[in-house]
């Protein structure tokens, strides 16, 4: 086809949509706002500046996504974040836990294409935006260079995901760029301006592949030389290794100096300057003959963003809230990040590449957070929410900022059905709605407690083939030395048993025992040492006897912790238990995690000790046996509205020798069901890092298989097989009526009992 004619004013092809959400933005905020709306109803525009979704996890930039659990370095356990960024996360476990980033794209799309109520727009940039008044936004004008195709966007809500805040920006709406003075909100923490600098720079990566052969590389002439000179961490060990790629290489970093938004294409130049350089001295500085047959396979296409622009809200989040756990009314989400702040000079800066300090648990992010009074249709997520800089160094984190974005499109999903709009959402009682549903979707919500009054399992009485009541944690028969302090950490109410556990010890030595606790309830913090046990060991095998004189009015988690003593190796068990677990006084260099965190005076920061996880398989808990067995896994359990260990298990279990374990719900009256919500324990002390770490497991071994659903008259009403998730929404075809339901479950391995978290039934 041939056209002709001259015309000149010819136009560009042009879309127009009306939608309820546009979201802008398809980082994983934007992901996870987009799926959350949509699920709830919501018609749902998702525009994305890239040829892929999410953002900084993409495989153009390839970072890692974490959050409260820290790389497991931390003292945040069962922290890892819930709802819709936890189904992510675990879906990537189990279809790529190698961490191949370009099959995290895949998910994401998926994901998002399952969703019949998302328009998807990938390289789509929205360049302006039209409002009714100063206070409404009317429509977005968007591009997209590959197909020449203008789109406007018409909606009745607008998330801005976007990572600079471009939607919030054209709206007028009132924001910052780089650090506070240390007085404006009291941050000790607050850097030092002219020496630190206040704004965090960019990031680019690079893997490498070992080819079988040896490979030459011919530097191109942008890289830079002489680089022991200009980067000094080349030469330190904690930074620099051959072994190292992709997010180990966090600290090539730039550009806190500059505009990082409008400065973005020079500060990507540098970076690749950077990494050329470096790659030149590998391969040709002679000092690194174990690399001839190493290609670079793959350098970051564009910088990943630390911080720009960030929106001021209805309350600004700072340092004090952070390692205070201050409490919200309005919380709707948390952190657990350590404040985490890098030097504006970034790779050029001599000393430490990251200055990071944690908190004693995870705090909360109150709602205000994520709005502002300036226009009344709009809401912001990621890291460009309302906090300040030194706060922002923990909120910035993707899976922090992910769950701001199933805030946002929560909150849009109850103003469409109730004529509401964000900003009603502040009020005190409003909120809760707002709250119950986010829980219900499988988040949590630190100290935040509500009932779910549609649930009429409340009304039932639940009764199970058996309990599971802890009498003992089986040895395998191995020894695990005492080479760091290690403690078992479970929840107790009432009076603490005896407790006998199996030491050797290459010698005749003392054994020290100490029982702790954290000193904030829902804290796992050991900082108050309650009594302390000395024993004589003998050389050889022995059994240990001990008991704390301990009375608990309240449940809580408690320490049993062993002291270090490399003459002493204690008993493992490859037992696995919700809300159960071992932990270690040690180190992970990758947090900031020495063991203790001692910070200077006069910043805000307090010390303590790191008592921390292993990963599996390495992972094992001490072996014990109880006096008296604990009664941690009530059948009542069921029925609230914690899915996760938070001040107990809450959940039930089956006995270990329950061959057919099952409960039965029994109402005795006939009920109508149309929609049952089944919550299983995922391990949220597993942090799921999305690429290059690689996980043991593709499904969590706590987390159960198999289970079935019988009515009254002994219909299968539902079969599940093969679940790995730790929600699962069951939609009846047509309502069911019953007076009763069973519901079998399959235990999921050998040494993990059947283990429920919650039931939901609508």
């Amino acid at each position: 086809m041939i056209v002709e004619g001259f015309n000149n004013k010819r136009e560009l092809k042009t879309v127009k949509f009306e939608t309820e959400l546009l979201v802008v933005g398809g980082g994983l905020t934007g992901v996870c706002c987009a799926i959350t709306a949509a699920r709830a109803g919501v018609k749902v525009i998702l525009i994305q500046d890239r040829p892929i979704l999410g953002g900084n996890a993409s495989s153009e930039v390839r970072l890692w996504s974490l959050g409260a659990t820290s790389h497991m370095g931390n003292n945040n356990r069962w922290s890892r974040e819930g709802g819709v960024i936890n189904e992510i996360l675990t879906e990537n476990i189990y279809r790529n836990k190698e961490g191949n980033p370009v099959i995290f794209d895949m998910l994401l799309i998926d994901k998002v294409l399952n969703e019949n109520n998302i328009i998807l727009l990938l390289n789509t940039c929205v360049f302006s935006i039209e409002k009714y008044s100063t206070k409404k936004i009317k429509s977005v004008k968007a591009y997209n260079s590959s197909s020449e195709t203008f789109y406007e966007v018409e909606a009745q809500f607008f998330a801005d995901c976007s990572g600079d805040g471009i939607i919030s920006y054209l709206a007028g709406i009132p924001y910052r760029i780089g650090a506070e003075d240390g007085n404006e909100f009291f941050e000790g923490f607050a850097p030092d301006k002219e020496v630190y600098g206040e704004v965090m720079g960019h990031s680019i990566f690079f893997y490498m592949k070992d080819t079988g052969s040896p490979v030459s590389f011919v530097k191109p002439d942008f890289a830079l030389e002489n680089i022991e000179e200009y980067v000094s961490k080349i030469n330190n060990n904690e930074y620099f290794s051959i072994n190292h790629h992709g997010c180990k290489y966090w600290w090539l970093e730039y550009g806190g100096r500059l505009d990082t938004i409008h400065d973005t294409e020079k500060i990507k130049f540098e970076l690749w300057k950077v990494v050329y350089g470096i790659w030149n001295y590998i391969k040709n500085s002679g000092k690194y003959p174990e690399m001839q047959n190493y290609t670079l396979e793959w350098v970051g296409l564009i910088p990943g963003k630390r911080e720009s622009r960030r929106f001021k809200g209805l309350y600004m989040l700072s340092q004090k809230d952070i390692m205070e756990q201050r409490l919200h009314y309005d919380a709707v989400a948390y952190g657990g990040w350590a404040i985490d702040l890098h030097p504006s000079d970034g790779v050029y800066a001599s000393g430490k590449a990251c200055n990071q300090w944690h908190s004693k648990g995870v705090y909360q992010i109150p709602y205000r957070c994520y709005l502002s009074d300036a226009v009344s249709n709009l809401m912001f997520g990621g890291r460009i929410i309302s906090a300040s800089h030194v706060a922002n160094g923990s909120t910035r984190v993707m899976c922090t900022s992910a769950l701001g974005g199933q805030v946002i499109g929560m909150t849009i999903s109850l103003c469409l059905k109730k004529n509401l709009l964000p900003i009603d959402f502040v009020d005190e009682t409003r909120i809760k709605d707002l709250q119950r549903e986010l829980i219900l979707c499988g988040n949590f919500i630190p100290n935040i407690d509500l009932d779910d009054n549609d649930n009429i399992l409340k009304d039932a009485v639940i009764e199970c083939s058996s309990t599971y009541k802890l009498s003992e944690l089986k040895s395998n028969g191995s020894f695990e030395s005492l080479r760091y302090s290690a403690a078992l950490l479970f929840p107790i109410k009432d009076t603490l048993p005896g407790m006998s556990i199996e030491v050797e010890a290459i010698e005749d030595t003392e054994l020290e025992i100490q029982l702790r606790k954290s000193s904030k309830r829902g804290n796992y913090t050991p900082d108050e040492t309650l009594e302390v046990k000395k024993i004589y060991i003998k050389q050889g095998r022995q059994f240990v006897h001990f008991v704390f004189d301990r009375h608990f009015e309240k449940e809580e988690y408690v320490f049993i912790a062993f002291m270090s003593n490399d003459k002493v190796s204690l008993a493992v068990s490859d037992n696995i238990l919700t809300g159960v677990t071992t932990v270690y006084n040690q180190v992970n260099i990758a947090v900031s995690n020495y063991g203790r965190q001692d910070p200077p005076e006069g910043i805000g920061i307090e010390a303590f000790e790191f008592w921390c996880p292993k990963r599996r398989p390495e992972a094992k808990n001490l072996a014990i046996i109880f006096d008296t067995p604990l009664s941690l896994y009530a059948v009542d359990n069921l029925k609230n509205l914690c899915y996760r260990p938070f001040n107990g298990t809450n959940a039930w279990a089956a006995d270990s020798n329950d061959s057919t374990p099952y409960l039965a719900v029994n109402w005795n009256v006939e009920k109508k069901i149309s929609k049952m919500i089944f919550n299983f324990d995922v391990d949220y002390d597993h942090a799921m890092e999305t690429v290059q770490y690689g996980h043991y497991d593709d499904v969590m071994p706590q987390c159960v298989r198999d289970f079935t659903i019988i009515d009254d008259k002994g219909n299968v009403v539902k079969e599940v097989k093969n679940n790995y998730l730790s929600q699962v929404v069951i939609r009846l075809d047509s309502s069911l009526k019953t007076d009763s339901l069973r519901i079998y479950f399959h235990k999921p391995n050998e040494n993990t009992p059947v283990c429920v978290m919650g039931i939901g039934i609508y």
